[in-house]
Order: C-alpha cells, then structure tokens, then sequence
C-alpha cells in the first residue's frame, strides 16, 4: 500500500481520537470523575463493589473515605481465587489473563489481573495512541512501509480453569489483532519462546532479513539484541542492517543510562525516541511531542489516578489527593483503580509533575529504590542525572549499577557504596568517583547537606564491576529479560552484597 493513502488511513483515525483526547486536555477533572463513576457503576454487584456499596458512592470524597488503598499483598487472596476459575470477585466481567510481574529481581511473582477491558481500552488503545501521535508529529513517515521490531517476555500457562499467566509482553502478543500482527517482527512463535537466550538468536537471525523501520521494547533488553545484531552481521551500524529504521519506542526502565550507547549504534541525528510508561496494571502515559522526555498523561484509558506526596509516603502522616490537587515539581507516589479490577491499589512507581495543563509527568523512580539511610532522600531521577553527568565530563558509558548504604559503625560514618558495570571505563576511576559525588551534592540538597565536611555521609565507594556482572546475576535468578529490571537503589544491601559476591 503506497505511503500516502496509508498516512491518510492513519489521518482519519488520528483526527477521530484527536478530539476525544482534546476532551481530556481541556476537562481532565472532569473525565477523571466520570471515569471514576463509571467503574464504581460497573463493579456495583461484584463482591468488593457490595463490600463498599458501590452503588451509593457518588463523589471522590465518598469513594476516598470508604475504599481503603491497598497493595498487591491486600489483594493477593481475592487474585488467587480468580485464578482458580471464581468469577465476580472484583470484575464482573471473567479474568482470562494474569500479567505475571515481580517489578524486582524478588523471587516472588505477582499476578496482576487483565480484563478484556483493559486490553482493549488501555493497553492497546495505548499502542494505537502512540502511533497517532507519532505520525501527527511526523507526517513524512515511512513507518508503514516497514515493520515494528517488537522485544517481548515468554508465555506460560496456567493449565488449571481455564486462565493464563505470563509476561505482559506475551499476553499482548497472544491477543493482538491480526494487522499488528502482519506488522510486526519477529513471528509470535519466537517472540513467545521461553528460553531467553535461543529466543535472542531466532530473532537477530529472523529480523535481519526484514525492513525494519521501528523498534520497541526495554532499553537494557533491546541493547543486548541489538549488539547481538551488530555482531552477527558485522556491520558498523544498525543504519546498515535497516536503513529505513526511523523510532525506537521505549520504557521500563530510565532511557539515561544508555542513551550514548544507542547514539552510537544510530548515528543519525535526526533519529528519534519516544518514551512509554506502562506497566502489567495499565498503561499510563506517553511521549506526544518530538524530542520532548515529558510524557502526556492519558485519562481515559478506564484508570482513575491518585497521588500519595512522597515526604508522607509510608509515615503516619501519609495523604492521598486526587489528581486535582498536584503540584508541579514534586515527588508522588501513584495509587490507580483500574479497569480490571484493582481499587485503590499502589503500584509502587514515582512520578514528578512537569505540567498540570496539560498533566505531563517524568516518571523518577520507585517507591521502594531509594536511599534513605541518613536523611539524604536520594532517588532514581537524581542518581542517573549526576551519572549522565560524570559520564560525560569523563568519557565513560555506563552498562549498570546499583547502589546501597553503609552503615554507620561505631565512629565511623555511613557513605553509599556503589557497583558499576562500564562498557568504556574511566581513564582515572577516582577521578570519576569525585566528580559522582558532586554531580549528586548538586541535583540532591540533602544528600549535599549531609556530605557538607563529611557531617553524616563520607564519600562514596565505588566498585567497577567486571563484564556481564549485571547479565549473570539476572541469569542465575532466571530473570532475563522481559520487564525483568536491575534495583538501581536500595535501603537494604542484599542486591549489592550478591552482586560484590558475584564480581570477585
């Protein structure tokens, strides 16, 4: 199909959503408590809609005072009785699907419910919205000529009553429609193979062969392929491999780390990124603008959100305010009730406000990856900020890290202890390690304070981590690929203590 009457195909569908979307932007607060209504209305006669009568809840107030905000261990119970076949329990619509998720290296999994309603309404509403807007931004694209590289997580079944789990990746994969499908590359069968490592060979070997002119998926998983790409095919850049390539569409995981490495294997400057936060609970936001980090928050995707202010998160002073009451510039937690069941649920992320009209956000981290030992409060956004900054005052890339505590001891004083893994490693690796500390004293006033004459942290310990330290580790807990993530930050020192073990 020639690419004007494909663009103007997408134009059509474009312009349609354009206005449902321009409702959003121009009444947020509004649609977010029509949304709200709605899913009380539909999950009246389930079993927690009866629990908290529902169907006399008539404001946020109303639902705010009743509904208690919850985790996945409060719902864990109601999850597991959904699995085995009962239906009714938090949607009344039957639960197929289970996204399987630990959100850390942690052993245990959860399994976030996925209703028909939210494939269809959120999450591949997303992808349709991302492409939308892509294609308003660029409308010389080609993207339709050529076909999405798409990375994805392997498919298990849960044989029993009928319902099945696995990556979010693979569920999306199993239901897609069959256009997408026509699209896309590698073919369902590998996408959806098991064996992480076989799985990355049959697709460098299957993708090769394509006009691929997209890529998406996690940046850390997507990196591996692609080298694997560059070295099976011996070409000097992914340009090389497929010259049309013109997007790369990503999330999961901070884009920062690795951005020097993706310029380095798409050495065009006008190649272009596009961000995506989504998670197995729903998809959140996206990237409506060319070379702009801030992402778009999508209100009508059946998520109603609300926002738990970081300095009270987990104190006894915790608030919750709905989306009315943000403030740019500030550090929340995000709590969603869902189209598929999940009522006032934390899903552990953190997001800042860059703009309330309209709502854009950057997402900063995790409400569990962070430090804060000794007061300092130091989260993901301002650890890959000094990072991006002393990597380039020293040259270096940067493949992983992680960072824990040390505790004080006596007399002496607690500092944070570091493990890098770096593709191009410091000339003077003290060097390094001081200007990391500045670059953290300056995005971080209390980390700065309490470095300030050493008064309660000294300066940090940096460890160079050998080649591959971050990939075995995640090999040896069966944790390759799909969402599966490094903890960049942590109160504890498990994750540091296994890595140092490993790097000897």
């Amino acid at each position: 199909m020639p690419i004007p009457i494909v663009n103007s195909i997408a134009t059509w569908f474009l312009k349609k959503r354009f206005h449902q979307i321009e409702l959003f932007l121009k009444y947020p607060i509004d649609v977010q408590d029509e949304l709200l209504q709605n899913l009380l209305q539909k999950a009246k006669y389930t079993e927690i809609g009866k629990e908290y009568d529902f169907e006399s809840i008539h404001s946020y107030r109303q639902f705010a005072e009743r509904v208690p905000v919850t985790t996945y261990e409060d719902n864990e119970a109601r999850i597991k009785r959904a699995r085995k076949g009962e239906t009714n329990i938090f949607w009344p619509t039957p639960i197929k699907w289970f996204a399987k998720s630990s959100g850390t290296t942690n052993s245990k999994s959860k399994f976030i419910p996925v209703s028909s309603d939210s494939l269809e309404h959120c999450h591949y509403a997303a992808s349709k919205d991302l492409l939308c807007m892509y294609l308003n931004n660029n409308p010389d694209s080609q993207l339709f000529l050529g076909k999405s590289l798409r990375l994805g997580g392997s498919k298990e079944l849960y044989e029993e009553n009928g319902t099945v789990f696995g990556d979010l990746s693979a569920i999306l994969i199993d239901n897609m429609p069959f256009w997408a499908e026509f699209s896309s590359t590698p073919s369902s069968e590998i996408s959806l193979m098991s064996d992480w490592e076989t799985k990355m060979q049959a697709i460098v070997d299957e993708t090769i062969k394509e006009n691929v002119t997209s890529l998406a998926g996690v940046p850390s998983w997507m990196l591996v392929l692609l080298n694997n790409v560059m070295e099976t095919t011996g070409k000097s850049n992914l340009f090389e491999v497929w010259p049309n390539l013109e997007v790369y569409f990503h999330g999961g995981v901070s884009f920062d780390p690795y951005i020097e490495q993706y310029n380095k294997l798409l050495p065009k400057a006008d190649f272009r990124y596009y961000e995506i936060y989504n998670a197995s609970e729903g998809f959140f936001a996206i990237q409506d603008r060319n070379a702009n980090k801030e992402l778009l928050l999508m209100l009508d995707y059946g998520i109603f959100y609300e926002f738990i202010p970081m300095d009270t998160y987990g104190s006894s002073e915790e608030t919750i305010i709905p989306l009315s009451e943000v403030e740019v510039d500030k550090n929340y937690a995000i709590v969603i009730t869902t189209n598929a069941g999940l009522w006032r649920y934390k899903i552990g992320d953190t997001v800042r406000f860059t703009s309330t009209n309209p709502f854009r956000i950057k997402v900063t981290g995790r409400t569990k990856h962070h430090i804060n030992a000794f007061g300092e409060e130091l989260i993901i956004e301002n650890a890959e900020a000094a990072l991006r900054k002393t990597t380039k005052l020293t040259h270096t890339e940067i493949v992983d890290y992680t960072a824990a505590p040390i505790f004080m001891n006596g007399k002496e004083k607690g500092a944070h202890e570091w493990i890098i893994e770096f593709k191009t490693p410091p000339e003077d690796f003290n060097t390094f390690s001081k200007l990391l500390d500045l670059s953290l004293q300056e995005v971080n006033s209390d980390y700065e304070a309490k470095r300030f004459n050493n008064t309660t942290l000294r300066a940090p310990t940096i460890h160079c981590g050998r080649e591959r330290l971050f990939y075995d580790w995640l090999k040896q807990k069966n944790k390759l690929g799909g969402q599966h993530k490094v903890p960049r930050l942590s109160n504890s020192r498990d994750y540091l203590e296994e890595l140092l073990s490993l790097n000897n």
